[in-house]
């Protein structure tokens, strides 16, 4: 299974002890996969459409908690229909709004409710990547007013969601971790979030010790080539002019080099006598290059 339909199916188990959060949670399922239609005889139905048998789950669940149905996804009978549309306030002023429209702002004022819909909402549209392979977490909205819906209530968490336009419909997403991290806790998804955090840690470390063995191997190959360099320069002085026409100082300094082909800086500094910094051995093989530059 995928570590979305991980998340997914904790939140089918996890369902808020307050009604007021039930209701919350059931608006988010109706929004987003609520249908309706009428009978042969033309009485309305009220539906779930969903593929996810997580939404089923979590559908019978709040029918059973919130208005005591207990029934199939399909809603025939008129006064459980009615009670329905009354609870999730889906009627302006006498006039039904419809399913899929936002849910009322009397659905949403307390933050537990806030977390119940998003839980609900992510449970119908969400969607995250693997977090071995990237960060990605996005829910899909038919229409521009339910997506900035979502984006008011992640801001309400301070969770920055962005929002683009995939063919027809309007995608809200995040893709920084941290950002990730803080919405799996917020839709209360606890196991999927410390999952992912070992994950996101796992992978950091891994990345962290590449950058350093990619850092450390290129250090040790520009050593290694500048000391080939090094030696180079000293053998042609070597079999041009000849060390005897060297400064005393400069003339050791080629000597313990090539007896010393691997040695680094540091290390030649102290075969000299008397021992010498860094930064003496640098200017001193420098001197040396520029001897064999002239040759």
């Amino acid at each position: 299974m995928s570590f979305s339909g991980t998340v997914k199916e904790e939140l089918a188990e996890n369902t808020a002890s307050a009604r007021h959060c039930q209701l919350a949670e059931f608006a988010a399922i109706i929004e987003f996969c609520g249908v309706i239609g009428k009978t042969k005889e033309g009485k309305d139905v009220i539906g779930i459409s969903s593929e996810n048998p997580s939404v089923v789950k979590k559908c019978f669940t709040l029918l059973k908690k919130t208005f005591n149905i207990v029934s199939s996804v399909d809603l025939e009978n008129e006064e459980s229909v009615w009670n329905i549309i009354q609870g999730l306030k889906l009627m302006d002023k006498g006039t039904f709004r419809g399913l899929n429209v936002p849910a009322s702002p009397m659905l949403l004022k307390n933050s537990c409710c806030k977390r119940a819909f998003l839980r609900g909402a992510y449970l119908c549209v969400g969607s995250m990547s693997d977090p071995n392979k990237g960060y990605h977490l996005e829910l899909v909205c038919e229409t521009e007013e339910q997506a900035v819906q979502i984006v008011g209530l992640l801001a309400d968490f301070d969770i920055e969601a962005k929002t683009i336009i995939r063919k027809k419909y309007h995608i809200v997403y995040l893709k920084e971790s941290s950002a990730i991290v803080d919405f799996l806790n917020v839709i209360e998804a606890h196991v999927a979030m410390m999952e992912f955090e070992n994950l996101r840690i796992l992978k950091d470390v891994r990345n962290t010790v590449n950058r350093r063995v990619n850092c450390e191997t290129a250090n040790i190959s520009k050593t290694v080539n500048a000391a080939a360099k090094q030696i180079e320069e000293i053998e042609r002085i070597r079999d041009t002019v000849g060390f005897k026409n060297l400064p005393p100082n400069l003339r050791e300094m080629a000597e313990v080099r090539l007896e010393h082909p691997d040695a680094t800086l540091s290390e030649l500094g102290e075969y000299l006598s008397p021992k010498v910094g860094k930064s003496g051995v640098n200017h001193r093989l420098r001197r040396l290059s520029e001897i064999a530059e002239r040759i």
